[in-house]
């Protein structure tokens, strides 16, 4: 026995399995967001950001799995978490349009951390409960499952960025993936299902499309907008 869990037993490595499967797959989002934030930074920053954002995601992410169903019956928390999520991916996509990523670097290493961690936060409120389900209740199991699944996430994170270095449309998809999130977001709000009733998943998929056009559009019509200003002072 470990903590109390029976490392000899087929159930728990079913279990074990299950969270860091359920992890890895739900998290490919946050892989996008955290090589996004780290990309603009030296080699040597870029790899603190995705370690130490990545390792304090999983923190959090354990927190949040404790309390997630009281979390999600919250009205108006996921209203607030696709306002953050546009902002976010507008953010980084400006970031991005302008250039070389010189602005983006003033706030270095804590800037990217805080980013990571904001987005994970909010991205991960529906992500915990696949996790906390295959953890059926068992602290210490889930805990483990989540430390595990820190490298695989650290390992897409940092290929991720490589990619990017070589195809930058990547980031705008990146971005239209936070947009799409967003608008799915909104739409399965409690206020919002309160008012307007449970939305079909066609309605809520032409959301999350509508949320990628909009972050994608106002990242690059602002990026623009801040060029022309350049250019006429």
């Amino acid at each position: 026995m470990f903590f109390g869990l029976d490392l000899a037993s087929p159930i728990f490595w079913s279990a074990f399995g299950s969270i860091v499967l359920a992890n890895i797959v739900l998290s490919g989002d946050n892989a996008v967001v955290i090589a996004m934030a780290a990309r603009t930074l030296q080699p040597s920053q870029r790899s603190k950001a995705i370690f130490w954002g990545s390792a304090a995601a999983i923190v959090m992410r354990i927190l949040l799995t404790i309390v997630a169903i009281q979390l999600l019956s919250l009205p108006y928390l996921k209203m607030v978490g696709a306002v953050l999520l546009v902002y976010i991916g507008v953010d980084l996509l400006r970031g991005e349009e302008e250039g070389d990523g010189e602005g983006k670097e003033v706030n270095g290493l804590a800037a990217a951390i805080r980013t990571i961690l904001i987005a994970d936060l909010v991205m991960s409120l529906d992500n915990v409960l696949a996790v906390a389900a295959a953890a059926k209740g068992n602290l210490p199991l889930l805990v483990l499952g989540l430390l595990v699944s820190i490298p695989l996430i650290i390992f897409g994170a940092t290929l991720l960025t490589k990619v990017m270095e070589r195809f930058p449309i990547i980031i705008t998809v990146g971005a239209a993936l936070l947009g799409f999130l967003a608008g799915e977001m909104l739409l399965t709000d409690p206020a919002v299902i309160s008012y307007l009733g449970v939305m079909s998943e066609h309605t809520v998929t032409i959301a999350g499309i509508v949320g990628a056009l909009l972050v994608v559009g106002l990242g690059k019509w602002m990026s623009r907008a801040h060029t022309v200003s350049d250019a006429a002072g």
